[in-house]
């Protein structure tokens, strides 16, 4: 399944501004109308260049204004329920492919949304931290457990914990020369952003990965790493940007590994042997 433009915009409907936002604002409140728009028309409509509308289309992940009007044409689900985006007559089938492709979309976005620039950033911070711990609650949790368990296999010192009041007795005791990364799907959790102030008070460089970089948390951060979601509904939203994120963190150990290579090898090489003697 296609992920529909309009579902591409409101899932990055937060990481837009200036132009790109007003855009995004006028496809989505005028849907009817901009379906049939030609570039020159939604330029005058806007008040913008023509140049400017194809600079959006492109950020936001289409190679064309064509291709971008052909996808404003896929149905969107509009149901405000737990699984908005399933009809109740779809089969299994059909479910697991509105899953996957929920997941896939996300994926794709997040991928255009990501700068190379910013993911060598934080390769660097990394490479170069004393300790990097990583924070998260609930489901973000997920996500920093994850990332702990794939830097152990770097010679990085990473920490992490689930439980809320051990992240925030950690994020006491890490210094100017630590890194943190917090994740959080909407950046606005309150015990979140206490670990941030907490952080930022100790002068700790905070790589935030968060799908609303607009939010409180990307303000205590001093890099973001922005995931895109499908924007149906709360249940679909949020387990979508889950495994954005885990790409995100997955990109980094990537980009961390071979970076150290030989280092990172030797280290994996012993870890294989150590849990290839607890098998029978």
């Amino acid at each position: 399944m296609t992920q529909s433009g309009f579902a591409r915009i409101r899932s990055m409907r937060e990481q837009l501004t200036g132009s790109d936002e007003k855009l995004a604002n006028y496809i989505i409140e005028n849907a009817t109308i901009t379906r049939s728009m030609t570039i020159q028309a939604l330029a005058e409509s806007t008040k913008l260049s023509t140049a400017t509308v194809s600079r959006f289309v492109k950020r936001i992940g289409y190679s064309s204004f064509r291709e971008f009007s052909l996808s404003l044409a896929i149905a969107t689900p509009t149901e405000a329920t737990f699984f908005g985006e399933i009809d109740e007559n779809d089969n299994p089938e059909a479910i697991v492919k509105k899953v996957f492709s929920g997941a896939q979309n996300a994926l794709t976005a997040t991928s255009d949304l990501l700068k190379p620039a910013d993911m060598i950033q934080a390769t660097d911070w990394l490479i170069n931290a004393r300790r990097v711990g990583l924070f998260g609650i609930g489901g973000s949790s997920i996500v920093a457990f994850n990332g702990y368990h794939k830097l152990l296999r770097t010679p990085l010192d990473v920490e992490q914990h689930p439980d809320y009041d051990v992240q925030l007795m950690q994020a006491v005791r890490m210094k100017s020369s630590d890194v943190a990364i917090i994740i959080s799907h909407s950046g606005r959790n309150s015990d979140t952003l206490k670990i941030a102030e907490q952080l930022k008070e100790n002068g700790v460089k905070i790589i935030a990965i968060t799908a609303y970089p607009q939010a409180d948390l990307a303000k205590h951060a001093d890099l973001v790493l922005a995931s895109a979601a499908e924007e149906v509904n709360i249940r679909s939203e949020s387990m979508s940007s889950l495994i954005a994120q885990i790409t995100i963190v997955d990109s980094l150990f990537t980009l961390v590994g071979v970076r150290l290579g030989a280092k990172t090898q030797q280290i994996v090489d012993d870890m294989r042997v150590a849990i290839e003697s607890t098998r029978e």
